[in-house]
């Protein structure tokens, strides 16, 4: 059954695209040029972005996330579907699992169905990272660390690699056989040294820091950065998690949050916040401001510069009409009848 834009307009099509598919469609540069635009709007004022909602499932030590947004005049506006499961790899499960559902922004009708099993979100989460990066790190990186050596951890070195040619990365994780095979797999992928590290050594020695681990204790203190350093924190989604030192986003001379709202209740910034070591006004900016040249990114190369990244909607809704307009025009999927 073939889909056209009557079809698309009158409600009655819904393309259903599964992983494989969605993979073959977006790539890590089209989803930074649709995450920076995202961003920007956002800045711009030209988005409607309701809070996030978490459900715990604690019994299956389980998270589901569930984001949603519209960025004005775009074809669709989408709400994404996000699950964490700590138990499932013992039932021979993937502990993510996720979907994002697409509506028509002219009829509201359902569009299309993105089983993508959490792929748009490790993906917009390291264009994200990478337009950080951009935006607030030196132009010219000697050492780069990443900390964690998870999916999430190639994810943001390949989007950083798109915007800054450092000489080298380290990478830390508490498994050491974990951190041997990004390092192996990493340096070989991308042409570029890479070596394990411990973290402060790690720190102390890089010019920009990923942070990209589940952790509910900061590993990452204040008096271990250097100025000009650029730390990126983007595993911080709920309030019990936490990978900066409090005092470090007090220290920053400018502190860039995805959301002053979100980061206040799961990132970094509540920390901060509960700690009494700085109030919402201290914040910066918002990245969106910075990527709409609202305000500036770093002005000199011996600020400190954090960027606070809960993950927001917007970067789903930018990618999910990317993924739709593409499988539109090449006829990609499985087109349903109206549900």
């Amino acid at each position: 059954m073939s889909e056209t834009a009557a079809d698309v307009e009158a409600g009655t099509g819904v393309r259903l695209l599964h992983e494989q598919e969605v993979r073959d469609l977006i790539g890590p540069e089209e989803a930074l040029v649709a995450v920076r635009e995202a961003f920007a709007r956002m800045g711009r004022g030209e988005t409607m972005v309701p809070p996030v909602m978490i459900i715990y499932v604690p019994e299956s030590e389980g998270e589901v996330h569930i984001k949603a947004a519209h960025l004005h005049h775009a074809d669709n506006y989408a709400v994404k579907f996000a699950s964490i499961f700590e138990k499932n790899p013992e039932r021979g499960l993937p502990a993510v699992s996720g979907m994002i559902l697409v509506f028509s922004a002219a009829t509201g009708f359902l569009t299309g169905m993105l089983l993508d099993n959490g792929f748009l979100t490790d993906l917009r989460t390291g264009a994200a990272g990478g337009l950080a990066a951009d935006l607030l790190a030196k132009k010219h990186v000697e050492q780069v660390a990443v900390v964690g050596a998870g999916i999430q951890g190639r994810y943001q070195l390949e989007a950083l690699l798109s915007v800054r040619s450092p000489e080298r990365v380290v990478i830390c994780d508490l498994d050491r056989a974990a951190a041997e095979r990004y390092a192996s797999e990493m340096g070989a992928l991308h042409g570029i040294p890479v070596t394990v590290a411990g973290i402060r050594d790690a720190v102390e020695g890089s010019d920009v820091i990923v942070c990209t681990t589940p952790s509910h204790k900061a590993y990452v203190m204040a008096d271990w950065v250097r100025p000009g350093t650029h730390i990126t924190a983007m595993g911080s989604d709920n309030p019990m998690k936490n990978e900066l030192d409090p005092g470090l986003l007090a220290r920053a001379d400018e502190l860039v949050v995805d959301s002053v709202e979100m980061c206040g209740i799961n990132g970094e910034l509540h920390h901060a916040l509960e700690d009494g070591l700085m109030t919402a006004v201290d914040v910066y900016a918002e990245l969106g401001e910075v990527a709409a040249g609202l305000k500036a990114g770093r002005t000199s190369d011996t600020q400190i510069t954090v960027a606070d990244l809960t993950g927001l909607g917007v970067q789903d809704t930018a990618v999910a009409n990317v993924v739709m307009r593409k499988a539109v025009e090449l006829g990609v999927g499985r087109t349903l009848e109206s549900l």
